[in-house]
């Protein structure tokens, strides 16, 4: 008990850092540099400063506030096993039989992944099937729905709850270190050369300077990998172990395109795409695909199963109905066409 609280105090600590260093990066950038250093002789540049930086310094705070603070998004009860269900895959030694158990449980749940080995994706420790793309974190000892990665610099999952606040998170980062840097560059010079009254001012200039350059040379490369992945709809995860469907591994299995896959993260209406409010598209349970072929197999089995909808040749859908802010993602390519019959066990996990 001592042990997990002294983990969860020091997992605070890469929080506390940032927390620390943007708000010294506030004191230098306002008080040293515009109040202090700028306000004798260049008011007006001063205040033009000021207004853009606290645009940007509070952009960039609440949506690091976002993605600190959002809970990761878990699977609902549905995907649970029933308490007679759970009794007897507990008895059951035998991996054959459990996955039977699992099997029949997962055939009306709306998975199409599974196993590399082809067997149901069960979490032990949550004691539920996983519904697709859904991964158990260690560190917050949970399933999370469309886990991404568990980032130590927010202390928190990133995943189909807060994904989007991450996102905004690195590119207000970016603009602000920009900004930062860019406005500082020529004061920096200044005291460098000495053309500035060399006061206690001076060491924060030059410092904000390095920290804020450095910063955004390193964020860079994490916001433009995850924009790569935001349009090619894959997390960190699946960029390494591709999703399995009945068809085998596929990585681009969720692309739906650059703009639908942009879309699901950030919404239908973009007015609120550069706000860190929640607008992501679906219920993080189920997913859009793209067309999974039939083998022989699934074809012999598909005639007992319940038709399921697809759309043109690339998507494929569960049988149950996907919720309506994911059936707009199709919405512009063409109405839903009934066609045959498809294997239910395509949709296990």
């Amino acid at each position: 008990h001592v042990l997990k609280c002294c983990q969860k105090v020091l997992a605070w600590v890469p929080v506390a850092f940032i927390a620390l260093v943007v708000a010294w990066s506030y004191y230098a950038y306002v008080v040293e540099l515009c109040l202090y250093s700028l306000n004798s002789y260049l008011y007006f540049i001063a205040v033009v400063y000021l207004v853009v930086f606290h645009l940007s310094f509070f952009m960039f705070v609440w949506s690091y506030w976002k993605t600190i603070f959002t809970s990761p998004a878990s699977p609902s009860n549905e995907f649970s096993l029933s308490k007679a269900d759970k009794e007897q895959y507990e008895k059951e030694e035998r991996p054959e039989s459990q996955q039977e158990i699992l099997r029949r449980a997962a055939k009306d749940l709306p998975i199409y992944t599974t196993t590399a080995s082809r067997a149901i994706r069960y979490c032990d420790r949550c004691q539920l099937i996983k519904p697709d793309r859904c991964h158990h974190c260690s560190a917050c000892d949970i399933c999370v729905l469309k886990m991404d990665h568990h980032c130590p610099w927010v202390n928190n999952c990133v995943g189909f709850s807060n994904y989007k606040f991450f996102l905004l998170f690195l590119m207000y980062s970016l603009l602000y270190c920009l900004f930062v840097a860019a406005t500082v560059l020529q004061y920096f010079i200044k005291f460098w050369t000495n053309e500035l009254p060399d006061t206690h001012a001076k060491f924060h200039v030059l410092f904000l300077f390095f920290v804020a350059a450095m910063f955004f040379i390193s964020i860079l490369s994490l916001f433009s990998y995850h924009c790569w992945l935001v349009g090619k709809n894959r997390s960190t995860i699946e960029t390494f172990r591709a999703p399995t469907f009945r068809n085998g591994p596929d990585k681009n299995g969720f692309s739906l395109g650059c703009s639908k896959n942009l879309r699901e993260v950030f919404g239908d209406e973009k007015k609120y795409w550069l706000l860190p409010i929640f607008t992501s598209l679906g219920d993080g349970c189920n997913f859009p695909t793209r067309l999974v072929i039939m083998d022989p197999e699934q074809l012999t089995v598909s005639s007992q199963n319940e038709p399921a909808k697809s759309s043109g040749a690339n998507q494929s859908f569960p049988a149950r109905p996907l919720s309506e802010s994911q059936n707009r993602l199709l919405a512009s390519d063409c109405q839903w066409v009934e066609s045959g019959p498809e294997e239910e066990n395509v949709k296990t996990g």
